[in-house]
């Protein structure tokens, strides 16, 4: 079997919309990446009724900070998220092992690492401008399934 992928959310507020991602990940073999401060105890009731009794088979790995995780894998490739990007998700080529990073429900990804990212910036496009973001789990299922479709592994 070729690498997993790996959905990274720094510092993730919502316990469902975690739980549900946990979920994602333990269905589709993905690595699941806590970065920084938590909005919430890894204990929450709500976290876990999201995730059910899948827990055991979720890879979870947690991170002090992006920088900590990247320094344990620096020849991975990172797509970072944001409805302020150029490039759609459906327009990279993804490959086994690309870190798909998320930020925060309210504040997405920092500005400065945007910027500094720009050319491994992915937006999911909105078609209603009185809708500013997706929940975030939906956004992390859009961006995994395109990921692993365009890699083969949805047959």
């Amino acid at each position: 079997m070729s690498k997993p992928f790996h959905i990274v959310l720094i510092e993730p507020e919502i316990p469902p919309n975690t739980g549900n991602i946990a979920r994602l990940c333990g269905a589709t073999n993905t690595v699941l990446h806590l970065v920084g401060e938590l909005g919430f105890s890894l204990d929450d009731r709500y976290l876990k009724r999201a995730g059910l009794d899948y827990w055991e088979v979720i890879d979870v790995r947690r991170w002090p900070s992006l920088e900590a995780l990247q320094q344990e894998h620096p020849a991975a490739r990172y797509w970072y998220t944001s409805k302020k990007a150029q490039r759609s998700y459906s327009g990279v080529d993804y490959q086994p092992g690309d870190f798909l990073v998320f930020g925060k429900e309210t504040k997405g990804l920092p500005e400065e690492l945007l910027c500094a990212e720009a050319d491994h910036t992915i937006r999911i496009p909105i078609f209603n401008d009185r809708v500013r973001s997706l929940n975030l789990s939906t956004a992390a299922g859009i961006v995994l399934y395109e990921a692993l479709r365009q890699t083969g592994r949805l047959t």
